[in-house]
Protein backbone atom coordinates (compact mmCIF):
# COMPACT_ATOMS: atom_id res chain seq x y z
CA UNK A 1 0.00 0.00 0.00
CA UNK A 2 2.92 2.37 0.62
CA UNK A 3 4.08 1.73 -2.94
CA UNK A 4 0.61 2.58 -4.26
CA UNK A 5 0.47 5.76 -2.20
CA UNK A 6 3.93 6.85 -3.33
CA UNK A 7 3.19 6.26 -7.01
CA UNK A 8 -0.18 7.98 -6.76
CA UNK A 9 1.42 10.99 -5.06
CA UNK A 10 4.11 11.17 -7.74
CA UNK A 11 1.50 11.07 -10.50
CA UNK A 12 -0.55 13.76 -8.78
CA UNK A 13 2.46 16.05 -8.51
CA UNK A 14 3.36 15.44 -12.17
CA UNK A 15 -0.21 16.02 -13.26
CA UNK A 16 -0.89 19.26 -11.43
CA UNK A 17 2.47 21.00 -11.27
CA UNK A 18 2.01 22.99 -14.48
CA UNK A 19 1.73 26.68 -15.24
CA UNK A 20 -1.35 28.62 -16.20
CA UNK A 21 -2.52 28.05 -19.74
CA UNK A 22 -5.59 28.32 -21.91
CA UNK A 23 -6.58 28.36 -25.60
CA UNK A 24 -4.86 31.03 -27.65
CA UNK A 25 -6.67 33.57 -29.84
CA UNK A 26 -5.28 36.22 -32.16
CA UNK A 27 -6.07 39.65 -30.74
CA UNK A 28 -4.19 42.04 -33.03
CA UNK A 29 -2.05 42.25 -36.17
CA UNK A 30 0.35 45.05 -37.15
CA UNK A 31 -0.13 46.10 -39.90
CA UNK A 32 -3.85 45.38 -39.71
CA UNK A 33 -5.14 42.55 -41.86
CA UNK A 34 -6.55 43.98 -45.09
CA UNK A 35 -4.27 47.04 -45.03
CA UNK A 36 -3.18 48.67 -48.28
CA UNK A 37 0.34 50.05 -47.78
CA UNK A 38 2.48 52.30 -49.93
CA UNK A 39 5.66 50.43 -49.01
CA UNK A 40 6.30 46.92 -47.76
CA UNK A 41 6.40 46.56 -43.95
CA UNK A 42 9.63 45.45 -42.33
CA UNK A 43 7.84 43.23 -39.81
CA UNK A 44 4.37 41.72 -39.43
CA UNK A 45 3.52 41.20 -35.75
CA UNK A 46 0.85 38.74 -34.60
CA UNK A 47 -0.21 39.23 -30.99
CA UNK A 48 -2.18 36.53 -29.14
CA UNK A 49 -3.96 36.55 -25.79
CA UNK A 50 -1.38 34.17 -24.29
CA UNK A 51 2.11 32.87 -24.95
CA UNK A 52 2.24 30.65 -28.05
CA UNK A 53 4.79 28.47 -29.81
CA UNK A 54 5.17 28.91 -33.60
CA UNK A 55 4.42 25.79 -35.62
CA UNK A 56 4.22 26.57 -39.33
CA UNK A 57 4.46 30.19 -40.52
CA UNK A 58 4.18 30.67 -44.31
CA UNK A 59 4.61 33.88 -46.31
CA UNK A 60 3.13 34.11 -49.81
CA UNK A 61 4.16 37.29 -51.60
CA UNK A 62 2.21 39.44 -54.03
CA UNK A 63 3.44 37.34 -56.96
CA UNK A 64 1.90 34.21 -55.40
CA UNK A 65 5.25 32.68 -54.45
CA UNK A 66 5.84 30.89 -51.14
CA UNK A 67 8.84 32.54 -49.51
CA UNK A 68 11.32 30.72 -47.30
CA UNK A 69 13.42 33.79 -46.50
CA UNK A 70 11.07 35.34 -43.92
CA UNK A 71 12.55 35.20 -40.40
CA UNK A 72 10.31 34.14 -37.53
CA UNK A 73 10.86 35.52 -34.02
CA UNK A 74 8.72 34.42 -31.06
CA UNK A 75 8.52 36.22 -27.74
CA UNK A 76 5.71 35.32 -25.35
CA UNK A 77 2.39 36.39 -26.87
CA UNK A 78 3.96 37.89 -30.00
CA UNK A 79 5.08 36.23 -33.23
CA UNK A 80 7.14 38.54 -35.44
CA UNK A 81 7.53 37.72 -39.14
CA UNK A 82 10.46 39.72 -40.55
CA UNK A 83 9.72 40.44 -44.21
CA UNK A 84 12.32 39.89 -46.95
CA UNK A 85 13.68 43.10 -48.47
CA UNK A 86 12.57 42.30 -52.02
CA UNK A 87 8.87 41.84 -51.24
CA UNK A 88 7.06 42.69 -54.50
CA UNK A 89 3.93 44.77 -54.84
CA UNK A 90 0.55 43.10 -54.57
CA UNK A 91 -1.37 41.24 -51.87
CA UNK A 92 0.79 39.18 -49.48
CA UNK A 93 -0.50 36.48 -47.14
CA UNK A 94 0.95 35.39 -43.80
CA UNK A 95 -0.49 31.99 -42.92
CA UNK A 96 0.17 30.91 -39.33
CA UNK A 97 -0.18 27.79 -37.20
CA UNK A 98 0.82 28.19 -33.55
CA UNK A 99 0.45 26.00 -30.50
CA UNK A 100 -1.53 27.29 -27.53
CA UNK A 101 -0.63 26.24 -24.01
CA UNK A 102 -3.42 23.64 -23.90
CA UNK A 103 -1.59 21.77 -26.66
CA UNK A 104 -4.05 22.61 -29.45
CA UNK A 105 -3.17 24.33 -32.73
CA UNK A 106 -4.49 27.77 -33.66
CA UNK A 107 -4.44 28.59 -37.36
CA UNK A 108 -5.38 31.47 -39.60
CA UNK A 109 -4.15 33.94 -42.21
CA UNK A 110 -3.65 37.68 -42.40
CA UNK A 111 -3.25 39.70 -45.59
CA UNK A 112 -1.89 43.08 -46.56
CA UNK A 113 -1.30 44.74 -49.91
CA UNK A 114 1.73 46.66 -51.06
CA UNK A 115 0.40 49.10 -53.61
CA UNK A 116 -2.56 47.79 -55.61
CA UNK A 117 -4.28 44.62 -54.28
CA UNK A 118 -3.95 41.37 -56.25
CA UNK A 119 -5.79 38.06 -56.17
CA UNK A 120 -3.35 36.26 -53.83
CA UNK A 121 -5.27 33.86 -51.57
CA UNK A 122 -4.37 32.00 -48.35
CA UNK A 123 -3.18 28.41 -48.94
CA UNK A 124 -5.94 25.82 -48.81
CA UNK A 125 -5.60 23.06 -46.24
CA UNK A 126 -6.92 19.70 -47.35
CA UNK A 127 -7.07 18.36 -43.80
CA UNK A 128 -10.30 16.35 -43.96
CA UNK A 129 -8.47 13.04 -43.76
CA UNK A 130 -6.21 14.21 -40.95
CA UNK A 131 -9.16 15.58 -38.97
CA UNK A 132 -10.97 12.24 -39.33
CA UNK A 133 -7.87 10.44 -38.10
CA UNK A 134 -7.56 12.77 -35.10
CA UNK A 135 -11.23 12.18 -34.27
CA UNK A 136 -10.98 8.38 -34.57
CA UNK A 137 -7.78 8.27 -32.51
CA UNK A 138 -9.47 10.32 -29.79
CA UNK A 139 -12.41 7.89 -29.67
CA UNK A 140 -9.98 4.97 -29.47
CA UNK A 141 -8.17 6.68 -26.61
CA UNK A 142 -11.47 7.14 -24.74
CA UNK A 143 -12.25 3.46 -25.22
CA UNK A 144 -8.89 2.48 -23.77
CA UNK A 145 -9.11 4.79 -20.77
CA UNK A 146 -12.77 4.49 -19.83
CA UNK A 147 -13.83 1.05 -21.06
CA UNK A 148 -10.42 -0.60 -20.74
CA UNK A 149 -8.88 0.81 -17.56
CA UNK A 150 -12.30 1.39 -15.98
CA UNK A 151 -13.34 -2.19 -16.75
CA UNK A 152 -10.21 -3.65 -15.20
CA UNK A 153 -10.66 -1.50 -12.10
CA UNK A 154 -14.26 -2.70 -11.76
CA UNK A 155 -13.26 -6.34 -12.12
CA UNK A 156 -10.46 -6.11 -9.55
CA UNK A 157 -12.03 -3.80 -6.97
CA UNK A 158 -15.82 -4.13 -7.30
CA UNK A 159 -16.66 -7.49 -8.88
CA UNK A 160 -13.68 -9.41 -7.45
CA UNK A 161 -14.06 -11.52 -10.57
CA UNK A 162 -12.55 -11.55 -14.07
CA UNK A 163 -15.89 -12.32 -15.70
CA UNK A 164 -16.50 -10.09 -18.73
CA UNK A 165 -12.95 -8.74 -19.08
CA UNK A 166 -12.77 -9.61 -22.80
CA UNK A 167 -14.26 -6.23 -23.73
CA UNK A 168 -11.91 -4.19 -21.47
CA UNK A 169 -8.97 -6.18 -22.86
CA UNK A 170 -10.04 -5.36 -26.42
CA UNK A 171 -10.55 -1.70 -25.48
CA UNK A 172 -6.99 -1.57 -24.11
CA UNK A 173 -5.63 -3.12 -27.31
CA UNK A 174 -7.42 -0.33 -29.21
CA UNK A 175 -6.54 2.44 -26.77
CA UNK A 176 -2.77 1.97 -26.59
CA UNK A 177 -2.10 2.36 -30.33
CA UNK A 178 -4.75 5.11 -30.48
CA UNK A 179 -2.79 7.11 -27.90
CA UNK A 180 0.39 6.69 -29.95
CA UNK A 181 -1.40 7.69 -33.15
CA UNK A 182 -2.91 10.68 -31.30
CA UNK A 183 0.56 11.96 -30.54
CA UNK A 184 1.70 11.64 -34.15
CA UNK A 185 -1.35 13.29 -35.70
CA UNK A 186 -1.14 16.04 -33.08
CA UNK A 187 2.29 16.90 -34.46
CA UNK A 188 1.04 16.75 -38.04
CA UNK A 189 -1.76 19.15 -37.18
CA UNK A 190 0.55 21.53 -35.34
CA UNK A 191 2.92 21.74 -38.31
CA UNK A 192 0.25 21.60 -41.03
CA UNK A 193 1.85 18.48 -42.55
CA UNK A 194 0.13 15.74 -44.60
CA UNK A 195 -0.47 12.30 -43.04
CA UNK A 196 2.49 10.82 -44.96
CA UNK A 197 4.87 12.96 -42.87
CA UNK A 198 4.02 10.91 -39.76
CA UNK A 199 7.09 8.73 -40.51
CA UNK A 200 9.40 11.72 -39.97
CA UNK A 201 10.69 12.89 -36.60
CA UNK A 202 9.41 16.49 -36.75
CA UNK A 203 5.72 15.93 -35.87
CA UNK A 204 6.58 13.60 -32.97
CA UNK A 205 9.11 16.03 -31.57
CA UNK A 206 6.82 19.05 -31.69
CA UNK A 207 3.85 17.10 -30.29
CA UNK A 208 5.79 15.75 -27.36
CA UNK A 209 6.91 19.30 -26.51
CA UNK A 210 3.27 20.29 -25.90
CA UNK A 211 1.20 19.44 -22.82
CA UNK A 212 -0.45 16.64 -24.82
CA UNK A 213 2.83 14.70 -24.99
CA UNK A 214 3.25 13.91 -21.27
CA UNK A 215 -0.53 13.45 -20.90
CA UNK A 216 -0.58 10.77 -23.59
CA UNK A 217 2.43 9.07 -22.00
CA UNK A 218 0.53 8.87 -18.72
CA UNK A 219 -2.46 7.46 -20.63
CA UNK A 220 -0.31 4.78 -22.28
CA UNK A 221 1.30 3.90 -18.95
CA UNK A 222 -2.13 3.59 -17.35
CA UNK A 223 -3.38 1.26 -20.08
CA UNK A 224 -0.24 -0.88 -19.91
CA UNK A 225 -0.66 -1.22 -16.14
CA UNK A 226 -4.28 -2.19 -16.69
CA UNK A 227 -3.17 -4.89 -19.14
CA UNK A 228 -0.80 -6.25 -16.52
CA UNK A 229 -3.59 -6.11 -13.93
CA UNK A 230 -5.54 -8.62 -16.02
CA UNK A 231 -3.04 -11.27 -14.98
CA UNK A 232 -3.61 -13.37 -11.88
CA UNK A 233 -0.69 -11.94 -9.92
CA UNK A 234 -0.15 -10.42 -6.48
CA UNK A 235 0.23 -6.92 -7.96
CA UNK A 236 -2.97 -7.03 -10.03
CA UNK A 237 -5.17 -4.95 -7.71
CA UNK A 238 -2.41 -2.41 -7.05
CA UNK A 239 -1.77 -1.94 -10.76
CA UNK A 240 -5.51 -1.60 -11.43
CA UNK A 241 -5.73 1.19 -8.84
CA UNK A 242 -2.68 3.06 -10.18
CA UNK A 243 -4.01 2.75 -13.73
CA UNK A 244 -7.39 4.08 -12.59
CA UNK A 245 -5.75 7.14 -11.02
CA UNK A 246 -3.75 7.60 -14.23
CA UNK A 247 -6.96 8.04 -16.21
CA UNK A 248 -7.86 11.17 -14.27
CA UNK A 249 -4.30 12.47 -14.37
CA UNK A 250 -3.90 12.11 -18.13
CA UNK A 251 -7.10 14.11 -18.69
CA UNK A 252 -6.14 16.77 -16.14
CA UNK A 253 -2.75 17.43 -17.73
CA UNK A 254 -3.96 18.92 -21.02
CA UNK A 255 -6.96 20.12 -22.98
CA UNK A 256 -9.46 22.99 -23.02
CA UNK A 257 -11.15 22.28 -19.69
CA UNK A 258 -8.08 21.28 -17.70
CA UNK A 259 -6.25 24.49 -18.59
CA UNK A 260 -9.16 26.84 -17.92
CA UNK A 261 -8.56 29.27 -15.05
CA UNK A 262 -8.66 28.86 -12.11
CA UNK A 263 -6.57 25.71 -12.66
CA UNK A 264 -6.50 24.90 -8.94
CA UNK A 265 -10.21 24.09 -9.38
CA UNK A 266 -10.54 22.98 -13.01
CA UNK A 267 -7.72 20.43 -12.97
CA UNK A 268 -9.06 18.58 -9.90
CA UNK A 269 -12.55 18.79 -11.43
CA UNK A 270 -11.34 17.14 -14.65
CA UNK A 271 -9.45 14.55 -12.58
CA UNK A 272 -12.58 13.60 -10.62
CA UNK A 273 -14.79 13.78 -13.72
CA UNK A 274 -12.49 11.38 -15.55
CA UNK A 275 -12.50 8.93 -12.64
CA UNK A 276 -16.29 9.10 -12.47
CA UNK A 277 -16.63 8.32 -16.18
CA UNK A 278 -14.12 5.46 -15.99
CA UNK A 279 -15.89 3.94 -12.97
CA UNK A 280 -19.35 4.12 -14.53
CA UNK A 281 -18.62 3.29 -18.17
CA UNK A 282 -15.93 0.74 -17.33
CA UNK A 283 -18.40 -1.30 -15.29
CA UNK A 284 -20.96 -1.72 -18.08
CA UNK A 285 -19.36 -4.54 -20.13
CA UNK A 286 -18.45 -6.71 -17.11
CA UNK A 287 -21.93 -6.12 -15.63
CA UNK A 288 -23.58 -7.18 -18.88
CA UNK A 289 -21.48 -10.39 -18.86
CA UNK A 290 -22.47 -11.07 -15.24
CA UNK A 291 -26.11 -11.13 -16.26
CA UNK A 292 -25.45 -14.55 -17.81
CA UNK A 293 -24.52 -15.86 -14.37
CA UNK A 294 -27.06 -17.00 -11.75
CA UNK A 295 -28.72 -14.16 -9.86
CA UNK A 296 -27.06 -15.27 -6.63
CA UNK A 297 -23.68 -14.55 -8.19
CA UNK A 298 -24.59 -11.38 -10.06
CA UNK A 299 -26.78 -9.61 -7.49
CA UNK A 300 -24.09 -8.90 -4.83
CA UNK A 301 -21.85 -7.30 -7.49
CA UNK A 302 -24.72 -5.23 -8.89
CA UNK A 303 -25.62 -4.01 -5.40
CA UNK A 304 -22.01 -3.06 -4.58
CA UNK A 305 -21.70 -1.16 -7.85
CA UNK A 306 -25.05 0.60 -7.39
CA UNK A 307 -24.10 1.93 -3.94
CA UNK A 308 -20.84 3.45 -5.20
CA UNK A 309 -22.37 4.57 -8.50
CA UNK A 310 -24.64 7.01 -6.67
CA UNK A 311 -21.55 8.85 -5.41
CA UNK A 312 -19.89 8.64 -8.85
CA UNK A 313 -22.94 10.14 -10.56
CA UNK A 314 -23.03 12.96 -8.01
CA UNK A 315 -19.35 13.73 -8.65
CA UNK A 316 -19.93 13.63 -12.41
CA UNK A 317 -22.88 16.00 -12.17
CA UNK A 318 -21.13 18.54 -9.94
CA UNK A 319 -17.82 18.58 -11.80
CA UNK A 320 -19.55 18.59 -15.18
CA UNK A 321 -21.74 21.52 -14.20
CA UNK A 322 -18.80 23.49 -12.86
CA UNK A 323 -16.68 22.89 -15.95
CA UNK A 324 -19.57 23.79 -18.26
CA UNK A 325 -20.05 27.10 -16.43
CA UNK A 326 -16.34 27.90 -16.75
CA UNK A 327 -16.15 26.96 -20.42
CA UNK A 328 -19.39 28.57 -21.61
CA UNK A 329 -19.39 31.74 -19.47
CA UNK A 330 -22.94 32.52 -20.62
CA UNK A 331 -26.02 30.30 -21.23
CA UNK A 332 -26.54 31.62 -24.76
CA UNK A 333 -23.24 30.00 -25.80
CA UNK A 334 -25.06 26.63 -25.69
CA UNK A 335 -26.83 27.53 -28.93
CA UNK A 336 -24.56 30.23 -30.37
CA UNK A 337 -21.30 28.26 -30.58
CA UNK A 338 -20.16 24.90 -31.95
CA UNK A 339 -18.68 24.06 -28.56
CA UNK A 340 -22.05 24.70 -26.93
CA UNK A 341 -23.84 22.61 -29.56
CA UNK A 342 -21.57 19.65 -28.81
CA UNK A 343 -22.16 20.14 -25.08
CA UNK A 344 -25.92 20.26 -25.64
CA UNK A 345 -25.85 16.94 -27.52
CA UNK A 346 -23.65 15.41 -24.83
CA UNK A 347 -26.04 16.57 -22.12
CA UNK A 348 -29.00 15.06 -23.97
CA UNK A 349 -27.21 11.72 -24.27
CA UNK A 350 -26.14 11.90 -20.63
CA UNK A 351 -29.74 12.40 -19.55
CA UNK A 352 -30.69 9.23 -21.44
CA UNK A 353 -27.82 7.42 -19.75
CA UNK A 354 -28.98 8.61 -16.32
CA UNK A 355 -32.53 7.53 -17.09
CA UNK A 356 -31.36 4.02 -17.94
CA UNK A 357 -29.17 3.93 -14.83
CA UNK A 358 -32.15 4.93 -12.69
CA UNK A 359 -34.28 2.25 -14.37
CA UNK A 360 -31.60 -0.35 -13.68
CA UNK A 361 -31.16 0.61 -10.05
CA UNK A 362 -34.71 1.21 -8.90
CA UNK A 363 -36.61 -1.29 -11.01
CA UNK A 364 -34.58 -3.97 -12.79
CA UNK A 365 -32.14 -4.63 -9.94
CA UNK A 366 -35.05 -5.05 -7.53
CA UNK A 367 -36.72 -7.39 -10.03
CA UNK A 368 -33.48 -9.36 -10.29
CA UNK A 369 -33.50 -9.86 -6.53
CA UNK A 370 -36.99 -11.31 -6.76
CA UNK A 371 -36.79 -13.24 -10.04
CA UNK A 372 -33.89 -14.43 -12.24
CA UNK A 373 -35.98 -13.73 -15.36
CA UNK A 374 -35.18 -10.03 -14.93
CA UNK A 375 -31.55 -10.67 -15.94
CA UNK A 376 -32.14 -10.48 -19.74
CA UNK A 377 -33.97 -7.15 -19.40
CA UNK A 378 -31.20 -5.75 -17.20
CA UNK A 379 -28.58 -6.99 -19.67
CA UNK A 380 -30.36 -5.27 -22.59
CA UNK A 381 -30.56 -2.03 -20.63
CA UNK A 382 -26.84 -2.18 -19.80
CA UNK A 383 -25.96 -2.86 -23.44
CA UNK A 384 -28.05 0.17 -24.44
CA UNK A 385 -26.02 2.20 -21.94
CA UNK A 386 -22.88 0.98 -23.74
CA UNK A 387 -24.23 2.24 -27.07
CA UNK A 388 -25.09 5.65 -25.62
CA UNK A 389 -21.65 5.87 -23.97
CA UNK A 390 -19.99 5.20 -27.33
CA UNK A 391 -22.12 7.95 -28.89
CA UNK A 392 -20.98 10.35 -26.16
CA UNK A 393 -17.33 9.49 -26.89
CA UNK A 394 -17.91 10.22 -30.59
CA UNK A 395 -19.59 13.55 -29.81
CA UNK A 396 -17.11 14.91 -27.26
CA UNK A 397 -14.17 13.96 -29.51
CA UNK A 398 -15.42 16.85 -31.65
CA UNK A 399 -14.34 19.30 -28.95
CA UNK A 400 -10.82 18.84 -30.26
CA UNK A 401 -11.75 20.99 -33.27
CA UNK A 402 -13.51 23.95 -31.66
CA UNK A 403 -12.42 26.38 -28.94
CA UNK A 404 -14.59 26.90 -25.85
CA UNK A 405 -16.58 30.15 -25.73
CA UNK A 406 -14.45 31.49 -22.86
CA UNK A 407 -11.45 31.72 -25.23
CA UNK A 408 -13.25 33.55 -28.03
CA UNK A 409 -11.91 37.09 -28.13
CA UNK A 410 -14.62 39.61 -29.06
CA UNK A 411 -13.89 41.47 -32.25
CA UNK A 412 -12.71 45.01 -31.65
CA UNK A 413 -14.65 47.56 -33.73
CA UNK A 414 -12.76 49.70 -36.19
CA UNK A 415 -12.27 53.19 -34.82
CA UNK A 416 -11.93 56.30 -36.94
CA UNK A 417 -11.24 59.75 -35.48
CA UNK A 418 -11.82 62.82 -37.68
CA UNK A 419 -10.72 66.09 -36.12
CA UNK A 420 -10.79 69.68 -37.36
CA UNK A 421 -10.83 73.01 -35.56
CA UNK A 422 -14.59 73.12 -35.93
CA UNK A 423 -15.62 69.57 -34.99
CA UNK A 424 -14.52 66.09 -33.93
CA UNK A 425 -16.29 62.97 -35.15
CA UNK A 426 -15.58 59.55 -33.64
CA UNK A 427 -16.73 56.61 -35.78
CA UNK A 428 -16.95 53.00 -34.59
CA UNK A 429 -17.56 50.24 -37.17
CA UNK A 430 -18.47 46.72 -36.05
CA UNK A 431 -17.19 44.22 -36.97
CA UNK A 432 -15.11 46.33 -39.36
CA UNK A 433 -14.94 43.66 -42.05
CA UNK A 434 -16.38 43.15 -45.50
CA UNK A 435 -20.07 42.31 -45.12
CA UNK A 436 -22.81 43.80 -42.96
CA UNK A 437 -21.58 46.44 -40.49
CA UNK A 438 -23.04 48.78 -37.87
CA UNK A 439 -21.79 52.36 -37.58
CA UNK A 440 -21.86 54.48 -34.43
CA UNK A 441 -21.17 58.21 -34.82
CA UNK A 442 -20.18 60.43 -31.92
CA UNK A 443 -20.41 64.09 -32.92
CA UNK A 444 -18.45 66.65 -30.89
CA UNK A 445 -17.35 70.25 -31.20
CA UNK A 446 -13.71 71.18 -31.68
CA UNK A 447 -13.42 71.52 -27.89
CA UNK A 448 -14.73 67.98 -27.30
CA UNK A 449 -18.22 68.88 -26.07
CA UNK A 450 -21.32 67.16 -27.56
CA UNK A 451 -22.40 68.64 -30.86
CA UNK A 452 -26.12 69.17 -31.16
CA UNK A 453 -27.21 68.17 -34.66
CA UNK A 454 -30.62 67.99 -36.26
CA UNK A 455 -29.59 65.36 -38.80
CA UNK A 456 -26.56 63.21 -39.59
CA UNK A 457 -25.78 61.42 -42.83
CA UNK A 458 -23.12 58.79 -43.55
CA UNK A 459 -21.74 58.46 -47.09
CA UNK A 460 -19.39 55.65 -48.12
CA UNK A 461 -17.58 54.95 -51.39
CA UNK A 462 -14.80 52.66 -52.65
CA UNK A 463 -13.42 54.24 -55.86
CA UNK A 464 -10.79 51.54 -56.45
CA UNK A 465 -13.59 48.98 -56.84
CA UNK A 466 -15.97 51.27 -58.69
CA UNK A 467 -18.36 51.59 -55.73
CA UNK A 468 -20.18 54.91 -56.07
CA UNK A 469 -21.22 56.86 -52.93
CA UNK A 470 -23.67 55.00 -50.67
CA UNK A 471 -25.68 57.48 -48.59
CA UNK A 472 -27.43 56.38 -45.37
CA UNK A 473 -29.28 58.56 -42.85
CA UNK A 474 -28.26 58.12 -39.22
CA UNK A 475 -30.73 57.91 -36.32
CA UNK A 476 -30.12 59.41 -32.90
CA UNK A 477 -30.16 56.72 -30.21
CA UNK A 478 -31.05 57.02 -26.51
CA UNK A 479 -27.33 56.80 -25.74
CA UNK A 480 -26.79 60.18 -27.42
CA UNK A 481 -24.92 58.67 -30.39
CA UNK A 482 -25.99 58.52 -34.03
CA UNK A 483 -26.47 55.00 -35.42
CA UNK A 484 -26.44 53.57 -38.94
CA UNK A 485 -27.24 49.86 -38.82
CA UNK A 486 -26.79 47.03 -41.31
CA UNK A 487 -24.62 48.78 -43.85
CA UNK A 488 -23.42 46.40 -46.56
CA UNK A 489 -19.73 46.80 -47.40
CA UNK A 490 -19.27 44.25 -50.19
CA UNK A 491 -15.48 44.52 -50.50
CA UNK A 492 -12.45 44.96 -48.30
CA UNK A 493 -10.32 47.99 -49.01
CA UNK A 494 -9.83 51.66 -48.25
CA UNK A 495 -13.34 53.15 -48.10
CA UNK A 496 -13.92 56.89 -48.26
CA UNK A 497 -16.09 58.09 -45.37
CA UNK A 498 -18.00 61.38 -45.32
CA UNK A 499 -20.20 62.51 -42.43
CA UNK A 500 -22.59 65.42 -42.87
CA UNK A 501 -24.02 66.89 -39.66
CA UNK A 502 -26.84 69.41 -40.07
CA UNK A 503 -26.38 71.75 -37.09
CA UNK A 504 -28.99 74.35 -38.06
CA UNK A 505 -31.23 74.92 -41.06
CA UNK A 506 -28.42 77.00 -42.53
CA UNK A 507 -25.24 75.32 -41.24
CA UNK A 508 -23.85 71.89 -42.07
CA UNK A 509 -20.53 70.43 -40.92
CA UNK A 510 -18.87 67.90 -43.22
CA UNK A 511 -15.84 65.81 -42.27
CA UNK A 512 -14.14 63.20 -44.46
CA UNK A 513 -11.50 60.48 -44.01
CA UNK A 514 -10.46 56.99 -45.13
CA UNK A 515 -11.47 53.73 -43.42
CA UNK A 516 -9.53 50.47 -43.90
CA UNK A 517 -12.01 47.57 -44.05
CA UNK A 518 -10.59 44.08 -43.59
CA UNK A 519 -11.68 41.01 -45.62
Amino acid sequence: MRLIAALATLLLVAGFATGASAHAALVSVDPASGSILKTAPKVVELRFNEAVTPGAILLIDGAGRARDDARIDASGETISVVMPRDLPQGTAVVSYRVTSQDGHPVAGSVIFSVGAPTATKPPARADGGLSALIWLARIGLYLGLFVGVGGVFFSRWIAWSMTGTAVPRMALLIGIPSAIVSLGVQGLDLLGLPPAAVVTAAPWKVAFATSAGPALLVAVASMLLAMMALRSAWYARAFAMIAFIGVGLSLAMTGHAATAPPEMLTRPAIFLHGLGVAFWIGALAPLAALMSKPATAALPVVNRFSRIAVLAVGVLALTGLGLAIVQLERPSALIETRYGAILSIKLGLAVLLLALAALNRFRLTSALARDEKAAPALKRSILLECVIALAIFAVVAGWRFTPPPRTIVPETPLALHIHTDKAMFQVLVAPGKAGVNDFVLQLMTGEGTPLGAKEATLTLSLPERGIEPIERAASLGPDGYWHVRKVELPFAGRWHVRIDALVTDFEQITLEDELEVAP
